[in-house]
């Protein structure tokens, strides 16, 4: 650090240092004001501008050096000002406080902010140079705020001065007549109409500021576009798969006017390409591979027919049975216009379709929800689209089984479906670039599936990448690199299962100017408004979590925000998500996993329960897997869990409702569990967590109590251990939580 910045910081640090070293805090309470108005008041009289230029000095500083007390100074310029020149003095001398504090900021922590994090701030550092003096101005509106922390802040980017101090002094000026006005009253020091009415309106001054913003903020965002004299529809939703339909559910059991389009299949990936129809090939697989491992269940010899052609069908036939509860006939019946086609958005408030049978129509609405779901993602691997692959729209249509499968991904799809075929007699071969499979699980879960696997028959080829596909006499080659030695897989067939990507492209938004995210999906804020205010978007149009249940759980953020966020929106909660793989074993999650606790430094406790040792597994001669519960260090809290075994699934939804609604482990111990169930390892988890809360002293008055109890000891020594518990907290029994600081 040069000699200025060391001499800067110096100061700062002792004007800071003397504030609480002299305790210089208790001139800054209304108590000691109430205390010496009468002097205070009298030498402003006598002495008016001495006193006008003290008290500028002591804002600018206080407000410089970032110290509590300004809100104070605030109320104390009304009562011994007055309203206007109150108004007057605070107004410049927080601004001109705060400028301090932000080039004080800039001065001494930018340049090294910016180049040890300068890529990552790139986005904000955009923002900022884009539209930096309106959010300033939105976070200066609105007092409940830290001032003080956006001065530290907003100096760390590359905002002018000049635009700083501008917006600084403009952004303040409302909230600095509300306090100072609420000063003037406060000079009288009794209750009256005009003190109650300034509190009253300092409460509900941040509403109102906000609304002020959101008014302005759509103000700026519909400039060019004119809006219609009415609305045909209250919302007008596109995509009808998982948040699709909910949306329109929704919003027609509220008797909204709602029109759903839908350019392909009802249902979307959930019904037609993904959950469903995996779920049923699974099962199939599943029944193949217990009937050949039947010696495990007392059957000698047991043999199956299997033709994949009417495997397939059952697939379809699955499907079909499914599709009513999606249909356009039932959601007509609902309420819902359904129109088949595609849909571009024209304006925030018009959406032309082009229908299915050739003709067109616009819709004009209040609101509109994108919700256009997702797509499989082919990776950039030179010759793997000129081998038309396999992916997880087209695979539902074959009818002959590839003898030999190569799976591009150890994701979820990627596994689900490597297995699926592998024990319908496949040869599999996964291919994964990374470490393991499975990488979001914890490491202990990911090798575990992967056992399973090479069990299975599948060639589990992890740190190996793909970089070729060649088609050389009829078949298919997959050319993977790993530790810079080359192998070719020869193949019948590729199914690329690394991901999907939204679908974002050739639904208006390029042309309306709706930003999309690094990760191509549509960018929306908190309560799922995109660029316009009144426009959404949910389900895997935005991610993160590419689920059918939280498509479902976005769309009602959609629906009620849309429909009624003129009176109350609500913030997106993604606090408890649950996901699950269906593979053998099952793995699912909610929460933090280990790995992730340890990335973000989050202090924790680890209690494991394996399922060979429950009664119930072993009966069905399913005693494999494991129950990982995490919690926040020295408590029951519990901050994450992952299961994998049979039906975990199923087992996993306890913890969601734990985490969802506070319940501790605690009170998962004391609820009866039926036996003998799956569900029963959640207890046993809990049991271990109270186990471990035990001490030796705790165990040693048990002892001694009961001894003296049977006679064979005094109570002296009962009371003696009682005295000495506290100083031996060791753990009594051996199964000890780790700890995530250790």
């Amino acid at each position: 650090m040069k000699a200025g910045k060391i001499l800067v910081f110096i100061v700062l640090l002792a004007g800071i240092g003397a504030f609480f070293a002299f305790d210089l805090k208790q001139y800054f309470s209304l108590e000691y004001f109430q205390g010496q108005r009468a002097v205070l008041e009298g030498y402003r009289d006598s002495h008016p501008v001495q006193t006008t230029a003290v008290f500028f000095a002591v804002y600018v500083l206080v407000t410089g050096l970032s110290l509590p007390g300004a809100t104070i100074l605030t109320l104390v310029a009304g009562a011994l000002f007055g309203l206007v020149w109150g108004v007057i003095l605070v107004s410049f001398a927080s601004t001109i406080g705060a400028t301090t504090a932000f080039l004080a900021s800039r001065y001494l922590l930018r340049d090294w902010v910016q180049g040890k994090f300068g890529d990552k701030l790139k986005t904000i550092n955009d923002g900022i140079e884009r539209e930096g003096a309106f959010y300033l101005f939105a976070l200066r509106l609105v007092p409940a705020f830290p001032f003080f922390l956006i001065n530290l802040v907003m100096g760390l980017t590359k905002m002018p001065v000049r635009t700083y101090f501008i917006t600084s002094q403009i952004g303040m000026f409302a909230g600095t007549i509300v306090y100072v006005y609420a000063g003037t009253q406060l000079g009288q020091f009794k209750i009256s109409p005009g003190l109650v009415a300034a509190f009253v309106f300092l409460g509900i001054f941040p509403l109102a500021a906000k609304k002020v913003l959101d008014a302005l903020k759509a103000r700026k965002v519909y400039a060019k576009w004119t809006r219609p004299a009415s609305y045909d529809r209250n919302m007008v939703v596109i995509g009808g798969g998982s948040a699709g339909l909910v949306t329109a559910y929704i919003a027609a059991a509220v008797k909204a006017k709602v029109t759903l389009i839908e350019r392909h299949k009802m249902g979307g990936d959930c019904l037609n390409t993904g959950c469903v129809p995996s779920k049923a090939l699974i099962k199939t697989a599943k029944l193949l591979n217990q009937i050949k491992h039947s010696k495990d269940y007392g059957v000698k010899s047991a043999t199956a027919e299997f033709d994949f052609a009417e495997a397939m069908e059952r697939v379809q036939k699955v499907v079909a049975d499914i599709e009513p509860h999606d249909s356009v006939a039932r959601y007509t019946g609902l309420g819902v216009e359904v129109l088949k086609g595609t849909a571009k958005i024209t304006s925030p408030w018009t959406v032309e379709v082009t229908l299915n049978d050739g003709g067109k129509q616009t819709l004009t609405t209040k609101n509109i929800t994108i919700a256009t779901g997702g797509k499989p993602f082919i990776p950039p691997i030179p010759g793997l689209r000129e081998a038309n692959p396999l992916h997880s729209d087209n695979l539902w249509e074959i009818r002959k089984q590839p003898k030999r499968l190569v799976v591009l991904g150890g994701g979820p799809i990627g596994c689900e479906l490597a297995q699926a075929f592998a024990r319908l007699g496949s040869k599999v071969t996964q291919v994964e670039m990374a470490p393991r499979i499975m990488t979001k699980e914890d490491p202990e879960f990911s090798e575990m599936v992967a056992k399973r696997f090479r069990e299975d028959g599948i060639d589990v080829l992890v740190d190996h990448k793909a970089t070729e596909v060649r088609v050389e006499g009829g078949e298919k080659i997959v050319v993977v690199q790993h530790q810079g030695a080359e192998k070719r897989i020869a193949c019948d067939e590729i199914l690329c299962a690394v991901g999907r990507a939204a679908n974002t492209q050739g639904f208006g938004l390029e042309e309306l100017g709706i930003p999309l995210t690094k990760q191509k999906t549509v960018e929306v804020n908190e309560y799922l408004q995109a660029h316009y205010p009144n426009i959404y978007a949910c389900g895997d149009a935005i991610g993160p979590y590419q689920f059918t249940h939280t498509a479902s759980h976005t769309a009602w953020y959609c629906a009620v925000n849309g429909l009624f966020g003129r009176f109350k929106s609500f913030k997106v909660d993604y606090s408890v998500i649950p996901w699950a793989t269906f593979t053998d074993p099952e793995v699912a999650r909610v929460g933090l996993s280990e790995t992730e606790a340890k990335e973000k430094g989050v202090k924790y406790d680890v209690f494991t329960y394996g399922i060979d040792d429950l009664d119930r597994a072993i009966a069905d001669s399913e005693n494999h897997g494991l129950v990982k519960v995490l919690t926040a260090a020295g408590s029951d809290k519990i901050i994450g869990c992952t299961i994998a075994g049979p039906n975990a699934g199923e087992i996993i939804v306890e913890f969601v409702t734990a985490m969802k609604y506070g319940i501790g482990l605690n009170k998962i111990l004391g609820t009866i569990h039926i036996y003998p169930t799956y569900a029963e390892s959640n207890k046993y988890a809990a049991g271990i967590w109270k186990r471990s809360t035990v001490t030796k002293g705790q165990m040693e008055v048990a002892t001694a109590f009961n001894d003296w109890t049977r006679g064979a000891g005094g109570l002296g020594t009962v009371i003696a251990k009682a005295l000495a518990m506290s100083g031996n907290k060791e753990r009594y029994y051996a199964a000890a939580p780790t700890h995530g600081d250790d």
